[in-house]
């Protein structure tokens, strides 16, 4: 059945976290978790369902721009769409006089994601399969044509990243059938958030440890006596990470530091041993990334960034720099699954192991198909691999994540995982949701 879109809609969907300090890190010390969330309407009924994650103000700019984008996808069939993925992303990124205002970075990147994501959303739909599914059961040849390669053919070629995935066909059904019994490793940023006191964080820790959680991520970078306080906390509550335990520590500065003051100030967290440092400094620094990680290289402690990598250029020039030792992608900040594909196929070829930002609001709930399709379809390794998670919000999705035993389950249900409850959206629409007329109001 052809499915025609035939309408587009995008709300200012936000979530007043700030009040507890939920996500504050030394760079965002008062996040109020939002989207902009997009529906797709066909003239069948199917709905596809899309979002982009923000921290609040700014939202509106998202939505002006998803409301741009609007006359490029509305009027067009799925099917149209699907049987020239690659020509449908470029013409998102490329309109003659949009791309200006990018390109295929910022604002209207993440706009170009919220409606990309639920393009996939709607496909996955209309096959009755989650999106992590829709992409195993592919064809290698199809997913390959989903992929913009302009800009990265001297790292991937089309061929090379052809070969990636027909070798990876060897296996790949013994690799679903364990992550549909065993799900995939997470670590956890729900204990650490720098605004919380240390009581609270002890207690978080605790409850984590009951729960089988090893991996914990902790905020730093806006006092050193803090962080050492902090960090030795979480290390005497989790044990000595060697190489007989699982047990394992990350620290995240969300880009705090000048590249000297990164490496002197994670040389004095070396003792309580991390496995890496996350954004140590701007995210578009890939030179001084560089320069940390070989200045931190011989601590044993290497370097994560990609949560705001603005597209698979600059993870292209990260990877050939050696820039870093963990990719991690975003399903909201790339061009949506196009953009990630073709990062999760560079990660491989540079063997560098790919460990997803997420939390947030729905970002859980997105990464964790691509994460499951770069272990069974890309990757067939689970060596330094993780996916993080966020314990904040999942209640509000008609198909929320579901961790058992510190792994994200396989997601069952058709599409994408980005469906909203209804009423959820209602009453955190900004401004005139219920929750914000009664917070504005105060």
């Amino acid at each position: 059945m052809v499915q025609k879109i035939i309408k587009l809609s995008v709300r200012d969907v936000r979530f007043p976290t700030s009040l507890e300090q939920h996500g504050s890190d030394a760079m965002h010390t008062d996040p109020d978790y939002s989207v902009a969330y997009v529906v797709l309407d066909t003239d069948h009924g199917l709905k596809g369902y899309g979002l982009t994650f923000t921290v609040g103000r700014g939202t509106e700019i998202v939505v002006c721009a998803v409301e741009a984008l609007a006359g490029l996808v509305v009027g067009k069939s799925l099917e149209e769409i699907v049987s020239d993925f690659r020509g449908f992303y470029r013409l998102l990124t490329s309109d003659g006089q949009m791309r200006w205002i990018g390109p295929e970075k910022g604002v209207i990147q993440l706009a170009t994601a919220a409606v990309l994501n639920a393009v996939w959303d709607l496909w996955a739909r209309a096959e009755g399969k989650p999106l992590w599914k829709l992409l195993v059961d592919m064809d290698p040849k199809q997913i390959v044509s989903c992929i913009d390669f302009r800009y990265i053919t001297d790292a991937l070629t089309e061929e090379e990243a052809l070969d990636i995935l027909m070798k990876a066909q060897e296996g790949k059904q013994q690799r679903e059938d364990h992550m549909l019994k065993e799900g995939y490793p997470a670590y956890t940023t729900s204990c650490a958030w720098l605004g919380y006191s240390d009581q609270q964080l002890k207690q978080l820790c605790t409850d984590a440890l009951s729960s089988g959680w090893t991996r914990f991520k902790v905020k730093v970078g806006a006092d050193l006596e803090d962080d050492v306080r902090r960090c030795r906390l979480i290390r005497q509550m989790i044990g000595p990470n060697n190489t007989l335990s699982v047990l394992c520590q990350m620290i995240d500065a969300n880009q705090r530091w000048d590249v000297g003051e990164a490496v002197s100030w994670v040389s004095s967290l070396a003792e309580f041993k991390p496995l890496w440092i996350e954004e140590p400094t701007s995210p578009d620094d890939i030179l001084g990334h560089a320069a940390i990680s070989k200045a931190l290289a011989p601590l044993g402690i290497g370097v994560a960034t990609g949560e705001q990598c603005h597209n698979r250029v600059m993870f292209k020039q990260f990877l050939q720099a050696s820039a870093l030792q963990f990719v991690q992608i975003d399903s909201c900040r790339l061009g949506s699954v196009n953009e990630n594909l073709a990062v999760l196929l560079m990660a491989h070829k540079f063997q560098v192991p790919v460990c997803p930002h997420a939390g947030g609001v729905g970002l859980c709930e997105l990464v964790q198909h691509l994460i499951l399709f770069d272990y069974i379809s890309v990757s067939a390794n689970l060596n330094n691999r993780m996916c993080e998670y966020v314990d904040h919000l999942h209640e509000h999705f008609t198909s929320p994540v579901v961790i058992r035993n510190a792994h994200y389950m396989t997601p069952k249900d058709p599409g994408y995982s980005c469906e909203m409850l209804e009423s959820s959206v209602q009453r955190h629409q900004y401004p005139e949701g219920d929750v914000w007329k009664l917070h504005l109001n105060k």
